[in-house]
């Protein structure tokens, strides 16, 4: 259940503010195809909303997007017709709604409910204000009495941790019943922060006291030295000091293992394809000690653009960044180390994105695979005999991940190398810590209490002289 102590509105009082954007987000999302989280930013940016009331607005809308399906299946009970043939406003009423009645334990129903009438007498018209009244004050009665699909099913699964039906069912084929469960649960988690120390810059004990003075609560990462969890923090991340001063850069955990395993050395050459916004090219220039040279490329001006902006901000002068698709990328000498954190389907990271679950990525990943193994290739194309290559994605699908490499290696002059002492610091279980030591890892969501994502350390074989 989620708390909020933001809503302040009574029965007398006009339309809460938050509740009729966060109304307006979902609609734009459900009915226009918007991405949450890009209309979410665009109306933080120039919401006069306090601080409590732009965190209601945050998690009205991701949790909404979120449990669309569980709230659909309760709606539907209420409903004389199906949701999906209702008016597209009173749909985003009523789900909105319908979340907060479901899953927010400190929102007064009376409020919930007076706002929905009145939003749907704006929006639509006085006939669908009595729908939504009627329909929310019958689910206000019997919400402990909702039957759901029968416990333990694969259709109780999706909709009582709202997942579709496809993924679900590739989970329990892939994990079994339990850890498809445990992943289920930990993406309707809200995703936390974590900020990874710039070590060119402060140690983390420094910046824990620095940030606490700024009113940040937060606490040492109990399964990695260089992170820091946040327990919360008011006011806006761009404001904060030590944001200003490039001593920290914000990044789940399990990304952070990225640049550990390939563990990039002073003074060498590191390629980075598809390297993003730059989350673990900045990392690897950290560990190298801004020292050496990464070369960075992404088809996307735009991430270049942030990357760029990133490395100034930290301080980072080691990476040359470069606007250019990967397949045509043509390099005179060979290199020692390539990083490749390929696109994929993101099924790992689902509580990041309120609205990646519903993407059909996640299901039809034929056309991803295929892409993926052509990256490989010109990866390991790049590399120098006795090079290493790291292979990474926020996937937990071994379509995407342990298929791929072993075709790559069926294919190519590479072995897998085993990195579970580069992980010592790591609490891995005896099963992964044997993966991790011949040569591939799948962190589960939530297994670690970091998101999924999966890693394959290769080198390329020396050739015979001869």
């Amino acid at each position: 259940m989620q708390d909020d102590a933001g809503d302040k509105n009574t029965a007398g009082d006009k339309i809460s503010k938050a509740r009729e954007e966060a109304v307006q987000l979902v609609y734009k999302v459900t009915e226009q195809g918007a991405y949450a989280n890009l209309a979410l930013m665009k109306t933080l940016r120039h919401s006069k909303l306090n601080v409590a009331d732009r965190s209601l607005l945050t998690n009205l809308v991701n949790g909404t997007i979120r449990m669309l399906k569980h709230l659909d299946w309760v709606l539907n009970v209420f409903l004389k017709q199906d949701i999906n043939k209702q008016n597209p406003w009173l749909r985003s009423i009523l789900r909105v709604s319908a979340y907060q009645i479901m899953f927010m334990d400190r929102i007064p129903h009376f409020a919930c409910v007076n706002d929905a009438v009145e939003m749907s007498r704006k929006q639509c018209d006085t006939n669908l204000a009595k729908v939504t009244n009627g329909v929310l004050r019958n689910l206000i009665r019997h919400k402990d009495d909702i039957k759901y699909p029968t416990p333990g099913s694969p259709e109780y699964l999706a909709v009582y941790y709202s997942h579709p039906r496809e993924l679900v069912d590739t989970l329990l084929n892939v994990y079994g019943a339990e850890q498809c469960e445990n992943i289920l649960a930990y993406n309707n988690q809200p995703a936390r922060i974590d900020f990874r120390v710039n070590t060119l810059k402060t140690s983390r004990d420094q910046l824990i006291q620095e940030l606490h003075q700024d009113g940040v609560k937060c606490y040492p990462s109990p399964v990695l030295p260089c992170s820091i969890r946040i327990g919360a923090m008011e006011g806006s991340l761009d404001d904060l000091p030590a944001y200003k001063e490039g001593k920290f850069y914000v990044q789940n955990e399990a990304a952070m293992l990225a640049a550990i395993i390939l563990d990039p050395l002073p003074g060498e050459k590191v390629l980075d394809l598809c390297c993003g916004v730059g989350g673990k090219t900045t990392h690897m220039a950290e560990k190298m000690k801004n020292q050496g040279y990464i070369k960075a490329y992404d088809s996307y001006t735009q991430k270049i653009d942030i990357l760029k902006a990133n490395c100034t901000r930290l301080g980072i002068r080691i990476v040359d960044v470069r606007p250019e698709d990967i397949m045509l990328v043509e390099e005179k000498q060979p290199t020692g180390r390539v990083m490749l954190d390929v696109p994929c389907s993101g099924s790992g990271v689902l509580n990041r994105r309120s609205d990646a679950r519903w993407n059909k990525d996640i299901i039809a990943i034929k056309q991803l695979t295929r892409l993926q193994l052509q990256f490989l290739q010109k990866a390991g194309s790049l590399l120098k005999d006795g090079g290493y290559l790291l292979y990474s994605t926020c996937s937990i699908l071994p379509e995407e991940n342990e298929y791929v490499v072993q075709d790559f290696i069926a294919d190519n002059p590479f072995d897998l190398v085993g990195f579970d002492q580069k992980l010592s610091f790591f609490p891995l279980d005896a099963g992964d810590k044997e993966n991790a030591r011949q040569g591939m890892l799948t962190l589960l969501p939530g297994k670690y209490d970091t998101d999924g994502m999966f890693f394959a350390l290769m080198q390329k074989r020396v050739r015979r002289k001869g």
